[in-house]
């Protein structure tokens, strides 16, 4: 039976005490929204922190049909949790066991204060006044949440993606605050290839005539540059052979977009559907603010250490217990990442598995084959 969960807000901060952002930006308050599974135990050190990936969201799993402080972002294809495969009674994350916690992002569309919220000084959306975030930023930001909730350590942070980079830096900042770090196909440091990438991606939002410089929420969204953005980041996420699998034999023609050029083939068609399906759930600013935290990712740096082996050296002291995944055919965040990541826990002397996923999913195989994943997390948690 599918359990249904509902958003939860917290607001952090006040007037008196704004939340001041690692690049010198300040909001007077944020709100937080997250969700959980599961019951904290009497001591509460059953609590297990869920970092959810670039356009992912709090709603991990069980059904969610109706989040109304976000309008129509959380469309039909948000309702049930984005990792419903991994997360409940019995599976690799058991909400029988544990307390599972998942936040939305600080920037986020999902009901975390962002560029779409209302900046108390104007009475209007934040837009481009909102300020950039790090991961940094969101590592902190989740601190103060578990400190609402007066959960001092947590039994793991589990994080795939851009989610384990967020949790390498709370591991980092807040070591002491947790004893299990579970990273799935993220890394270290922001490559350069990744870097272009992305850019190409903040320039096909800049450059919509729609986009105002961040100030359309009175009028058009760019809606045609966030759908590029998508398409760029898309193939990347998703191997090709899965997307020839996936795409369509009839090809949709796009008039609505295209002046000149005629669709030619299935696989334009599909990434056509892709991005322009992206965009009725997803806030343009927001996609900024999250891949501009990404591109300039360096956990040294996050951390404020002097080499990695300082950083991680935090991390030994902690105790902590690591298990990083590699997936072989991820084109988004290479297997080289991780065994980076992993020569530098090595170093710093903590205790670390690197497990290789031998997939045809690529980048995505995270969110598609539980079962490559679910063995070896589920044995990191019982220890």
């Amino acid at each position: 039976m599918t359990t249904t969960t509902t958003t939860r807000f917290l607001t952090l901060g006040d007037a008196a005490s704004p939340i001041r952002l690692r690049e010198g930006g300040m909001l007077p308050e944020i709100t937080v929204a997250y969700e959980s599974w599961g019951e904290l135990n009497t001591d509460k050190s059953n609590a297990i922190l869920v970092l959810h990936a670039l356009s992912g969201s709090q709603h991990v799993a069980g059904f969610n049909p109706s989040l109304p402080e976000v309008g129509d972002f959380w469309q039909p294809e948000l309702h049930d949790g984005w990792w419903d495969t991994m997360v409940g009674p019995g599976k690799a994350i058991d909400t029988d066991r544990y307390f599972v916690l998942c936040a939305n992002y600080l920037g986020g569309c999902y009901g975390t204060t962002g560029p779409t919220s209302v900046n108390p000084a104007t009475g209007k959306p934040w837009g481009a006044a909102f300020p950039s975030v790090s991961s940094s930023d969101q590592a902190d930001m989740l601190a103060r949440l578990l400190d609402a909730l007066e959960i001092g350590c947590l039994h793991a942070v589990v994080g795939p993606s851009v989610g384990g980079l967020v949790g390498l830096t709370f591991a980092t900042r807040h070591p002491e605050r947790v004893r299990n770090v579970v990273s799935i196909a993220a890394g270290f440091k922001t490559t350069v290839l990744n870097r272009l990438i992305l850019f190409e991606q903040i320039l096909a939002i800049e450059n919509d005539p729609h986009f105002n410089g961040g100030d359309y929420y009175d009028g058009q969204a760019p809606l045609y540059g966030l759908a590029l953005a998508r398409m760029i980041s898309h193939k990347t996420f998703v191997h090709l052979d899965a997307i020839e699998n996936r795409a369509r034999q009839d090809v949709i023609q796009a008039d609505d977009v295209l002046a000149w050029y005629r669709v030619r083939d299935q696989f334009q068609s599909y990434m056509l559907h892709q991005g322009k399906k992206f965009v009725r759930r997803f806030d343009a600013n927001t996609y900024l603010r999250i891949i501009d935290m990404w591109s300039r990712y360096d956990a040294t740096a996050e951390g404020d250490a002097d080499s990695p082996e300082d950083l991680l050296s935090r991390c030994h002291r902690a105790g902590q217990r690591w298990l990083v995944f590699s997936i072989d055919s991820d084109f988004c965040l290479y297997p080289e990442e991780q065994a980076e990541l992993v020569k530098h826990l090595q170093t710093a002397g903590v205790e670390a598995m690197h497990i290789t996923v031998h997939s045809d999913k690529g980048h995505d195989s995270f969110l598609l084959e539980p079962n490559l994943y679910t063995p070896h997390i589920a044995w990191l948690l019982a220890r």
